[in-house]
């Protein structure tokens, strides 16, 4: 399994390269969304995940399906098992991916959430983003779509955009604490 890349990693610093709309069904690329899955799969807080953070210079970020699920949140040690051979397939929705996704539109009201990162181990803070957002992007078939999200799913899409300009949440957070794993 790829390996999550921590912060002093240049990738995570460079801008991400778009991928011809032609090579989106390619194998290589195939194999670098079940690459990108398999590593936010391994985490059991991971909401989501952008291709840098595993290596690769390219516009891609995935969101766990997880957060869809009825229970998400709630304490319930199956949801948060970092192994999920617990949890059957059918109960924890698809991974959302977003190739080449651009924000076409922020809200302008705005709050400060609590936010982390795979790549930013323990550090956590507050980051100042809009309460809604709407990203275009193509899927894993090479379909163009729009999704609008708000509340958690639209702090995902700010982060994850974020991470394809070479930007991490520490860069523009505030109160920034280490909180190591209990």
């Amino acid at each position: 399994m790829k390996k999550i890349v921590q912060k002093s990693d240049r990738v995570l610093r460079q801008n991400t390269k778009e991928i011809p709309v032609s090579e989106i069904t390619t194998p290589k690329i195939k194999k670098i969304l079940k690459e990108m899955s398999e590593a936010l799969k391994s985490q059991s807080d991971g909401v989501a995940i952008a291709a840098p953070q595993i290596g690769y210079k390219l516009s891609i970020f995935v969101v766990s399906g997880k957060i869809f699920h009825k229970d998400f949140g709630k304490e319930r040690p199956d949801l948060k098992s970092s192994k999920r051979s617990d949890l059957v397939s059918k109960d924890i929705p698809k991974d959302l991916i977003f190739i080449n996704p651009k924000i076409s539109k922020l809200s302008k009201e705005k709050e400060w959430l609590p936010e982390g990162c795979l790549s930013v181990r323990w550090l956590y803070g507050k980051t100042f983003r809009s309460k809604k957002a709407m990203v275009t992007a193509y899927d894993e078939k090479g379909k163009k779509f729009q999704r609008g999200a708000s509340g958690l799913l639209a702090q995902i899409f700010q982060h994850e955009t974020d991470h394809l300009k070479g930007v991490l949440f520490i860069d523009h957070a505030k109160d920034i604490k280490e909180e190591l794993p209990k």
